[in-house]
Protein backbone atom coordinates (compact mmCIF):
# COMPACT_ATOMS: atom_id res chain seq x y z
CA UNK A 1 0.00 0.00 0.00
CA UNK A 2 1.14 3.56 -0.60
CA UNK A 3 -1.42 5.37 1.55
CA UNK A 4 -1.78 5.20 5.32
CA UNK A 5 -4.96 5.96 7.27
CA UNK A 6 -5.60 6.61 10.92
CA UNK A 7 -7.69 3.42 11.00
CA UNK A 8 -4.77 1.34 9.76
CA UNK A 9 -2.23 2.89 12.10
CA UNK A 10 -3.67 5.00 14.93
CA UNK A 11 -1.80 8.28 14.93
CA UNK A 12 -0.31 7.49 11.54
CA UNK A 13 2.94 5.69 10.75
CA UNK A 14 6.31 6.81 12.06
CA UNK A 15 8.53 9.00 9.93
CA UNK A 16 10.87 6.15 9.06
CA UNK A 17 8.00 3.95 7.92
CA UNK A 18 6.53 6.79 5.91
CA UNK A 19 9.85 7.61 4.24
CA UNK A 20 10.52 3.97 3.34
CA UNK A 21 7.08 3.44 1.81
CA UNK A 22 6.19 6.91 0.54
CA UNK A 23 4.93 7.05 -3.02
CA UNK A 24 5.05 3.33 -3.71
CA UNK A 25 2.35 2.09 -6.10
CA UNK A 26 -0.03 -0.74 -5.26
CA UNK A 27 1.93 -4.01 -5.40
CA UNK A 28 1.69 -6.12 -8.54
CA UNK A 29 2.76 -9.75 -8.47
CA UNK A 30 6.21 -10.30 -9.99
CA UNK A 31 6.78 -6.55 -10.39
CA UNK A 32 9.38 -4.51 -8.45
CA UNK A 33 8.12 -2.63 -5.41
CA UNK A 34 9.55 0.59 -6.87
CA UNK A 35 9.10 0.49 -10.66
CA UNK A 36 12.10 1.49 -12.72
CA UNK A 37 12.34 4.86 -14.50
CA UNK A 38 9.99 5.37 -17.43
CA UNK A 39 11.89 6.77 -20.41
CA UNK A 40 9.24 8.15 -22.73
CA UNK A 41 8.88 11.31 -24.79
CA UNK A 42 5.42 10.26 -25.93
CA UNK A 43 2.81 7.66 -24.96
CA UNK A 44 0.47 5.45 -26.97
CA UNK A 45 -2.74 7.47 -27.44
CA UNK A 46 -5.47 5.77 -29.45
CA UNK A 47 -8.64 7.86 -29.65
CA UNK A 48 -9.12 10.89 -27.43
CA UNK A 49 -6.19 11.72 -25.07
CA UNK A 50 -8.16 11.34 -21.84
CA UNK A 51 -5.57 9.49 -19.73
CA UNK A 52 -2.94 10.93 -17.38
CA UNK A 53 0.09 10.51 -19.65
CA UNK A 54 0.22 12.14 -23.07
CA UNK A 55 3.60 13.80 -23.60
CA UNK A 56 6.86 13.68 -21.71
CA UNK A 57 7.02 17.38 -20.87
CA UNK A 58 3.64 17.24 -19.12
CA UNK A 59 3.70 14.09 -16.99
CA UNK A 60 5.72 10.95 -16.38
CA UNK A 61 4.85 7.92 -14.20
CA UNK A 62 8.23 8.16 -12.46
CA UNK A 63 7.49 11.76 -11.50
CA UNK A 64 4.08 10.71 -10.23
CA UNK A 65 5.57 8.23 -7.75
CA UNK A 66 8.18 10.76 -6.57
CA UNK A 67 5.65 13.58 -6.25
CA UNK A 68 3.44 11.31 -4.19
CA UNK A 69 6.35 10.43 -1.92
CA UNK A 70 7.36 14.04 -1.31
CA UNK A 71 3.74 15.04 -0.73
CA UNK A 72 3.37 12.34 1.94
CA UNK A 73 6.39 13.77 3.76
CA UNK A 74 5.54 17.47 3.38
CA UNK A 75 1.85 17.10 4.25
CA UNK A 76 1.18 13.64 5.72
CA UNK A 77 -2.47 12.65 5.82
CA UNK A 78 -3.58 15.94 4.32
CA UNK A 79 -5.96 16.20 1.38
CA UNK A 80 -5.97 19.02 -1.17
CA UNK A 81 -2.19 19.16 -1.50
CA UNK A 82 -0.08 18.43 -4.58
CA UNK A 83 3.62 18.29 -5.40
CA UNK A 84 5.41 19.14 -8.63
CA UNK A 85 9.02 18.13 -9.28
CA UNK A 86 11.50 20.19 -11.28
CA UNK A 87 14.93 19.89 -12.83
CA UNK A 88 16.61 21.76 -9.95
CA UNK A 89 15.93 23.76 -6.85
CA UNK A 90 16.31 26.98 -8.81
CA UNK A 91 13.78 25.75 -11.36
CA UNK A 92 11.31 25.23 -8.51
CA UNK A 93 12.06 28.64 -6.98
CA UNK A 94 11.70 30.37 -10.34
CA UNK A 95 8.44 28.56 -11.06
CA UNK A 96 6.79 29.96 -7.94
CA UNK A 97 8.13 33.49 -8.29
CA UNK A 98 7.53 33.95 -12.00
CA UNK A 99 4.16 32.20 -12.08
CA UNK A 100 2.68 34.27 -9.25
CA UNK A 101 4.03 37.76 -9.91
CA UNK A 102 3.10 40.34 -12.53
CA UNK A 103 4.48 43.74 -13.48
CA UNK A 104 3.49 46.34 -10.91
CA UNK A 105 3.21 43.82 -8.06
CA UNK A 106 5.60 43.49 -5.13
CA UNK A 107 7.45 40.57 -3.59
CA UNK A 108 9.34 40.40 -0.29
CA UNK A 109 12.56 38.37 -0.33
CA UNK A 110 15.10 37.72 2.44
CA UNK A 111 18.30 39.72 2.00
CA UNK A 112 20.33 36.96 3.68
CA UNK A 113 19.02 33.98 1.72
CA UNK A 114 20.26 31.71 -1.02
CA UNK A 115 23.09 33.26 -2.99
CA UNK A 116 21.27 33.19 -6.34
CA UNK A 117 18.35 35.29 -5.07
CA UNK A 118 20.06 38.56 -6.12
CA UNK A 119 20.09 37.26 -9.70
CA UNK A 120 16.41 36.41 -9.37
CA UNK A 121 15.79 39.90 -8.03
CA UNK A 122 17.42 41.48 -11.06
CA UNK A 123 15.23 39.44 -13.40
CA UNK A 124 12.05 40.21 -11.48
CA UNK A 125 12.84 43.91 -11.58
CA UNK A 126 13.50 43.67 -15.31
CA UNK A 127 9.93 42.36 -15.63
CA UNK A 128 8.55 45.30 -13.65
CA UNK A 129 8.11 43.54 -10.30
CA UNK A 130 8.96 45.54 -7.19
CA UNK A 131 11.39 43.62 -4.96
CA UNK A 132 11.69 44.43 -1.27
CA UNK A 133 14.19 42.75 1.05
CA UNK A 134 14.73 42.40 4.77
CA UNK A 135 16.71 40.06 7.04
CA UNK A 136 15.31 36.75 8.25
CA UNK A 137 16.10 37.34 11.92
CA UNK A 138 13.64 39.20 14.10
CA UNK A 139 10.81 38.68 11.59
CA UNK A 140 12.08 41.82 9.88
CA UNK A 141 10.22 41.01 6.66
CA UNK A 142 7.03 42.12 8.41
CA UNK A 143 8.20 45.71 8.12
CA UNK A 144 8.08 45.70 4.30
CA UNK A 145 5.07 43.44 3.79
CA UNK A 146 2.25 45.92 3.16
CA UNK A 147 0.91 45.69 -0.38
CA UNK A 148 3.06 42.72 -1.39
CA UNK A 149 1.65 39.90 -3.53
CA UNK A 150 4.10 37.25 -2.30
CA UNK A 151 6.31 36.75 0.75
CA UNK A 152 9.34 34.50 0.30
CA UNK A 153 10.75 33.02 3.51
CA UNK A 154 13.99 31.09 3.93
CA UNK A 155 14.19 29.61 7.42
CA UNK A 156 16.75 28.60 8.50
CA UNK A 157 18.56 30.99 6.19
CA UNK A 158 21.55 29.90 4.16
CA UNK A 159 24.34 30.34 5.15
CA UNK A 160 23.70 32.43 8.29
CA UNK A 161 21.21 30.00 9.90
CA UNK A 162 18.84 32.68 11.16
CA UNK A 163 15.26 31.63 11.82
CA UNK A 164 12.00 33.58 11.66
CA UNK A 165 8.58 32.85 13.15
CA UNK A 166 6.90 31.31 10.11
CA UNK A 167 3.43 31.17 11.68
CA UNK A 168 3.57 34.84 12.59
CA UNK A 169 4.74 35.92 9.15
CA UNK A 170 2.17 33.72 7.40
CA UNK A 171 -0.69 35.16 9.46
CA UNK A 172 0.47 38.70 8.77
CA UNK A 173 0.91 38.04 5.04
CA UNK A 174 -2.47 36.37 4.64
CA UNK A 175 -4.15 39.21 6.52
CA UNK A 176 -2.71 41.53 3.87
CA UNK A 177 -3.75 39.29 0.99
CA UNK A 178 -0.27 37.95 0.20
CA UNK A 179 0.76 34.39 -0.59
CA UNK A 180 3.64 32.81 1.31
CA UNK A 181 6.36 30.48 0.04
CA UNK A 182 8.92 28.88 2.36
CA UNK A 183 12.25 27.53 1.16
CA UNK A 184 12.45 24.30 3.15
CA UNK A 185 15.72 23.02 1.69
CA UNK A 186 17.84 23.15 4.81
CA UNK A 187 15.19 21.78 7.18
CA UNK A 188 13.75 19.03 4.92
CA UNK A 189 10.17 17.81 5.49
CA UNK A 190 11.39 15.84 8.50
CA UNK A 191 12.68 18.98 10.15
CA UNK A 192 9.87 21.37 9.30
CA UNK A 193 6.53 21.32 7.48
CA UNK A 194 5.77 24.79 6.13
CA UNK A 195 2.23 23.94 5.02
CA UNK A 196 1.35 22.92 8.58
CA UNK A 197 2.64 26.33 9.64
CA UNK A 198 0.18 27.95 7.20
CA UNK A 199 2.36 28.57 4.14
CA UNK A 200 0.91 28.28 0.65
CA UNK A 201 4.04 26.74 -0.89
CA UNK A 202 6.89 24.62 0.44
CA UNK A 203 9.77 24.85 -2.01
CA UNK A 204 13.07 22.99 -1.85
CA UNK A 205 16.14 21.80 -3.63
CA UNK A 206 15.98 18.03 -3.61
CA UNK A 207 19.65 18.12 -4.57
CA UNK A 208 20.55 18.54 -0.91
CA UNK A 209 19.57 16.40 2.09
CA UNK A 210 16.30 15.09 0.65
CA UNK A 211 18.24 12.85 -1.73
CA UNK A 212 21.49 13.10 0.20
CA UNK A 213 24.07 11.49 -2.08
CA UNK A 214 25.30 14.43 -4.14
CA UNK A 215 24.38 12.76 -7.43
CA UNK A 216 21.01 14.29 -8.37
CA UNK A 217 19.86 17.79 -9.31
CA UNK A 218 16.20 18.17 -8.40
CA UNK A 219 13.67 20.63 -7.03
CA UNK A 220 10.04 20.54 -5.97
CA UNK A 221 7.07 22.66 -4.99
CA UNK A 222 4.36 21.37 -2.64
CA UNK A 223 1.25 23.47 -2.22
CA UNK A 224 -2.47 23.59 -1.71
CA UNK A 225 -4.46 22.47 -4.74
CA UNK A 226 -5.90 25.51 -6.48
CA UNK A 227 -5.09 28.27 -8.93
CA UNK A 228 -1.67 29.20 -7.45
CA UNK A 229 -0.41 25.61 -7.88
CA UNK A 230 -2.12 25.37 -11.28
CA UNK A 231 -0.07 28.41 -12.30
CA UNK A 232 3.12 26.69 -11.12
CA UNK A 233 2.19 23.64 -13.19
CA UNK A 234 1.58 25.80 -16.28
CA UNK A 235 4.97 27.44 -15.77
CA UNK A 236 6.69 24.07 -15.64
CA UNK A 237 4.99 23.06 -18.87
CA UNK A 238 5.80 26.30 -20.67
CA UNK A 239 9.43 26.50 -19.56
CA UNK A 240 10.06 22.76 -19.68
CA UNK A 241 12.00 22.74 -16.41
CA UNK A 242 11.40 19.04 -15.87
CA UNK A 243 13.57 16.35 -14.25
CA UNK A 244 14.79 13.36 -16.20
CA UNK A 245 13.16 10.05 -15.27
CA UNK A 246 16.46 8.64 -14.02
CA UNK A 247 16.97 11.58 -11.67
CA UNK A 248 13.41 11.25 -10.42
CA UNK A 249 13.85 7.52 -9.80
CA UNK A 250 17.15 8.02 -7.98
CA UNK A 251 15.54 10.67 -5.80
CA UNK A 252 12.64 8.39 -4.89
CA UNK A 253 15.01 5.55 -4.08
CA UNK A 254 17.07 7.86 -1.85
CA UNK A 255 14.07 9.12 0.13
CA UNK A 256 13.70 5.67 1.68
CA UNK A 257 16.76 6.35 3.87
CA UNK A 258 15.89 9.99 4.63
CA UNK A 259 14.90 9.50 8.24
CA UNK A 260 18.01 7.45 9.06
CA UNK A 261 20.28 9.95 7.33
CA UNK A 262 18.63 13.00 8.88
CA UNK A 263 18.72 11.60 12.40
CA UNK A 264 22.39 10.61 12.10
CA UNK A 265 23.44 13.89 10.51
CA UNK A 266 21.47 16.04 12.96
CA UNK A 267 22.88 14.22 15.97
CA UNK A 268 26.42 14.52 14.65
CA UNK A 269 25.92 18.18 13.78
CA UNK A 270 24.95 18.81 17.39
CA UNK A 271 28.08 16.97 18.56
CA UNK A 272 30.32 19.02 16.28
CA UNK A 273 28.62 22.28 17.29
CA UNK A 274 29.06 21.47 20.97
CA UNK A 275 32.73 20.65 20.38
CA UNK A 276 33.23 24.05 18.75
CA UNK A 277 31.61 25.98 21.61
CA UNK A 278 34.19 27.81 23.64
CA UNK A 279 37.01 27.28 21.16
CA UNK A 280 38.98 30.55 21.23
CA UNK A 281 39.66 30.53 17.49
CA UNK A 282 35.97 30.13 16.63
CA UNK A 283 33.61 33.11 16.59
CA UNK A 284 30.05 33.55 15.40
CA UNK A 285 29.19 29.87 15.85
CA UNK A 286 25.65 29.17 14.64
CA UNK A 287 23.55 26.03 14.93
CA UNK A 288 19.83 26.33 15.76
CA UNK A 289 19.98 23.25 17.96
CA UNK A 290 22.34 24.85 20.47
CA UNK A 291 20.33 26.17 23.45
CA UNK A 292 22.23 29.48 23.41
CA UNK A 293 21.92 30.02 19.64
CA UNK A 294 19.98 33.21 18.80
CA UNK A 295 17.59 31.15 16.67
CA UNK A 296 17.00 28.33 19.13
CA UNK A 297 13.83 29.58 20.83
CA UNK A 298 11.88 30.17 17.63
CA UNK A 299 13.37 27.14 15.90
CA UNK A 300 12.30 24.85 18.75
CA UNK A 301 8.70 26.04 18.33
CA UNK A 302 8.42 25.15 14.65
CA UNK A 303 11.18 22.66 13.82
CA UNK A 304 11.36 18.98 14.77
CA UNK A 305 15.02 18.72 13.75
CA UNK A 306 17.59 21.48 13.43
CA UNK A 307 19.44 20.46 10.30
CA UNK A 308 22.92 19.29 9.42
CA UNK A 309 24.57 22.66 8.68
CA UNK A 310 26.83 24.59 11.05
CA UNK A 311 28.45 27.94 10.39
CA UNK A 312 31.29 29.75 12.16
CA UNK A 313 34.05 32.23 11.50
CA UNK A 314 37.82 31.92 11.79
CA UNK A 315 40.04 34.96 12.19
CA UNK A 316 41.23 35.36 8.61
CA UNK A 317 40.73 34.08 5.10
CA UNK A 318 44.10 32.31 5.28
CA UNK A 319 43.21 30.60 8.57
CA UNK A 320 39.93 29.35 7.10
CA UNK A 321 41.70 28.05 4.00
CA UNK A 322 44.27 26.19 6.12
CA UNK A 323 41.49 24.69 8.22
CA UNK A 324 39.73 23.35 5.12
CA UNK A 325 42.96 21.94 3.73
CA UNK A 326 43.66 20.05 6.96
CA UNK A 327 40.29 18.27 7.09
CA UNK A 328 40.48 14.56 6.23
CA UNK A 329 36.85 13.46 6.45
CA UNK A 330 35.30 16.62 5.03
CA UNK A 331 35.30 17.45 1.33
CA UNK A 332 35.55 20.99 0.00
CA UNK A 333 32.33 21.47 -1.97
CA UNK A 334 29.62 24.09 -2.30
CA UNK A 335 26.59 21.90 -1.68
CA UNK A 336 25.25 20.59 1.62
CA UNK A 337 23.11 17.81 3.05
CA UNK A 338 25.01 14.82 1.67
CA UNK A 339 26.13 11.68 3.47
CA UNK A 340 29.74 12.84 3.03
CA UNK A 341 30.55 15.95 5.04
CA UNK A 342 31.42 19.08 3.06
CA UNK A 343 32.68 22.52 3.94
CA UNK A 344 33.63 25.72 2.22
CA UNK A 345 34.74 29.27 2.83
CA UNK A 346 31.63 31.07 1.63
CA UNK A 347 33.41 34.34 0.92
CA UNK A 348 35.17 32.80 -2.08
CA UNK A 349 31.96 33.16 -4.12
CA UNK A 350 31.05 36.72 -3.22
CA UNK A 351 27.43 37.72 -2.81
CA UNK A 352 27.00 36.61 0.82
CA UNK A 353 27.45 39.26 3.50
CA UNK A 354 29.85 37.13 5.54
CA UNK A 355 33.41 37.63 6.84
CA UNK A 356 36.33 36.32 4.80
CA UNK A 357 36.92 33.58 7.37
CA UNK A 358 33.29 32.39 7.43
CA UNK A 359 32.95 28.61 7.07
CA UNK A 360 29.79 26.65 6.25
CA UNK A 361 30.11 23.04 7.37
CA UNK A 362 27.61 20.40 6.27
CA UNK A 363 27.74 17.38 8.55
CA UNK A 364 27.47 13.99 6.88
CA UNK A 365 26.93 10.45 8.10
CA UNK A 366 30.46 9.69 9.27
CA UNK A 367 30.97 8.38 12.80
CA UNK A 368 30.49 11.34 15.17
CA UNK A 369 33.72 10.76 17.07
CA UNK A 370 35.71 10.65 13.83
CA UNK A 371 34.22 13.87 12.53
CA UNK A 372 34.59 15.75 15.81
CA UNK A 373 38.22 14.65 16.12
CA UNK A 374 38.90 15.65 12.51
CA UNK A 375 37.42 19.12 12.95
CA UNK A 376 39.30 19.79 16.19
CA UNK A 377 42.57 18.48 14.74
CA UNK A 378 42.16 20.70 11.66
CA UNK A 379 41.59 23.71 13.92
CA UNK A 380 44.79 22.97 15.77
CA UNK A 381 46.79 22.39 12.60
CA UNK A 382 45.46 25.58 10.97
CA UNK A 383 47.02 27.64 13.74
CA UNK A 384 50.56 26.58 12.76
Amino acid sequence: MNEFTEEELPGGPGEGTRAVRAGLPEPVKHEPTLPGPVFAAHFHLPGEPTGPYTYGRDENPTWTHLEGAIGELEAPGRDGVETLVFASGMAAISAVLFSQLRAGEAVVLPDDGYQVLPLVRAQLEAYGVEVRTAPTAGDAQLEVLDGAKLLWIESPSNPGLDVCDIRRLVEAAHARGALVAVDNTLATPLGQRPLELGADFSVASGTKQLTGHGDVLLGYVTGKTGEPMAAVRRWRKIVGAIPGPMEAWLAHRSIATLQMRVDRQNATAMAVAQALRGRPEVTGLRYPGLPDDPSHKVASQQMRRYGCVISFTLSTRARAERFLEELRFVEEATSFGGVRSTAERRGRWGGDAVPEGFVRLSVGAEDPEDLVADVLRALEESAR
